[in-house]
């Protein structure tokens, strides 16, 4: 019987994946994803059947990775990251009926950037996205609030594009009504793709232009510190 795999490659492809993704994907006959993460996967995909969509082609995407199994094809559906974490496996796991799923995780970019940025995320932590397509901006802006309050290490995702550019000044207004201006922020683009760029800033110093889709901020919380350019959020071991 055929099965459908929803599959998480980490940010940026097959460098960054787990075995048994790649496995996964060696043995499947048809692959299906956003078009640029495709390409993450090189040579992984020779051979496959692809089925590739744009910008928020999700919903058919998945609905064709499901068609697929259905005809008796292995297939496998990808997402950046994790899968479990704003990628495909919540929507295949909605839209399925009588076909066998099993979902691979992934590194999600959080923890990819937190790796490059130290160690900020080494305590509680919430991940919000500021992307209002899916969620409305209300909402995102009390989970902000609440996350602050709550004294969270903050990843953000999805923190500005061309058509939202002012959430992310509008999130970190929030957060300083909860955390200092001094608090380290760590701003990640390309996080694991080879052209990583990484900027250690302070809450107050954001440079907002220098952000984009690509980028994936981690805000500290009133522990995190900096030491040797790295971002550093203590787990209570009492070290300093």
């Amino acid at each position: 019987m055929a099965k459908l795999y929803v599959i998480g490659i980490g940010p940026g492809g097959r460098e960054h994946m787990t075995l048994k993704a790649i496995e996964t994907i060696k043995k499947s006959d048809i692959i299906v994803g956003y078009t640029p993460y495709i390409d993450y996967l090189g040579n992984l995909v020779k051979g496959k059947e692809i089925y590739s969509t744009g910008m928020k082609g999700e919903i058919e995407r998945c609905k064709l990775a499901i068609k697929k199994v259905k005809e008796g094809k292995n297939t496998a559906i990808i997402s950046t990251g994790d899968a479990g974490l704003y990628g495909m496996a919540g929507p295949i796991l909605e839209l399925k009926e009588d076909i066998e799923v099993e979902i691979i995780p992934g590194v999600t970019a959080a923890f990819s950037a937190a790796s490059e940025l130290g160690s900020p995320i080494m305590h509680d932590f919430a991940s919000i996205s500021l992307s209002d397509l899916l969620t409305p901006w209300e909402v995102i802006e009390k989970r902000i609030e609440k996350a602050a309050e709550g004294d969270f290490v903050i990843a953000i995702y999805n923190p500005r594009s061309k058509g939202r550019k002012d959430h992310l000044e509008k999130a970190v207004e929030i957060m300083l009504k909860y955390k200092e201006g001094d608090t380290p922020v760590g701003i990640v683009k390309n996080s694991g793709r080879g052209n990583t760029e990484i900027i250690l800033t302070t809450l107050v110093n954001i440079s907002y232009e220098k952000v984009d889709m690509l980028s994936i901020l981690i805000i500290g919380n009133s522990n995190t510190y900096v030491k040797d350019d790295q971002m550093i959020t203590p787990r209570g071991y009492h070290i300093r």
